[in-house]
């Protein structure tokens, strides 16, 4: 099977920079050397043989070189995680990267060669639900769509139509609003719970009742194909396929999707449910 990204490689690009824990570290600098594996797809740029369709080395060598001599951390592990977050959020064709720091001069006492942190970071495809049934409905959902907008982790992609709904779960109440969305993200499924929670707290939601009304109800329906069973985090959604407020608005933006535990489209879900 064709690989579904492409790989550009920088292997070993000497840096001289202060990180580390000790003070001697920040203050006199040491040599780092810096590996990276970008994936992409060089497809349209290999046929065109024009560099504006690729990612171009240089220049992401040049940037990380900057990164990394006007940051200081005192952990590989967080100058890591920040250099590969910054390449992700600058490079538009950039889907995802492995990152090695290696650290020659680690000051350990004890002969060695090297030591490092290695780290894999992605873009991941995330599928919302979204509801309100308390004031301005409406304005509450744009409300959350719009912080999603505005969080640089996150870039919303597709965002359905809003539909009047009856409420679910037996709890006496007014009519809810629902839509769904689907966006990229550097979260992983717990970071982005978290920020939904957040959002939510921005709109004075209270989990008074459960099913209850709401001012405004963030839930992660689909993340890539993973399946999660967790106390306070089920992925997917576990009872979507029984939702026609999911479904239907769901269905107008990702009708293909395949739900990964029960095989079937999101399309084919809602026509069984119907």
């Amino acid at each position: 099977m064709e690989k579904k990204y492409d790989e550009i490689q920088i292997q070993e690009l000497e840096i001289y920079a202060h990180h580390g824990v000790f003070p001697e570290e920040t203050k006199l600098g040491q040599r780092f050397l810096v590996s990276l594996v970008l994936y992409t797809s060089t497809r349209k740029a290999g046929r065109a043989d024009d560099l504006e369709l690729s990612i171009d080395y240089g220049e992401v060598s040049h940037f990380v070189t900057e990164y990394f001599q006007s940051h200081t951390y005192r952990l590989l592990e967080a100058a890591a995680e920040n250099l590969a977050r910054e390449l992700l959020l600058r490079y538009s064709l950039l889907e995802g990267l492995i990152l090695e720091i290696q650290k020659p001069w680690a000051p350990v006492g004890l002969p060695l060669k090297t030591v490092s942190v290695k780290i894999t970071r992605f873009w991941h495809t995330a599928y919302l639900g979204l509801g309100s049934n308390l004031g301005d409905k409406k304005a509450y959902l744009e409300q959350g769509i719009q912080a999603l907008r505005e969080d640089r982790d996150c870039r919303v992609l597709q965002v359905s139509s809003f539909l009047e709904t009856e409420p679910y779960g037996g709890v006496e109440q007014d009519r809810f609003l629902n839509a769904c969305l689907s966006l990229k993200t550097l979260l992983r499924p717990e970071e982005l719970l978290e920020l939904l929670h957040k959002i939510e707290q921005q709109a004075h939601r209270e989990r008074l009742i459960h099913w209850g009304p709401r001012t405004l109800d963030l839930d992660i329906l689909l993340y890539d194909d993973w399946v999660i069973q967790q106390q306070d985090l089920q992925i997917p959604h576990p009872d979507m396929q029984n939702r026609d407020f999911v479904l239907k608005p769901l269905c107008e933006i990702a009708p293909a999707k395949i739900h990964p535990l029960l095989g079937k489209s999101i399309w084919k879900l809602k026509e069984e449910l119907t």
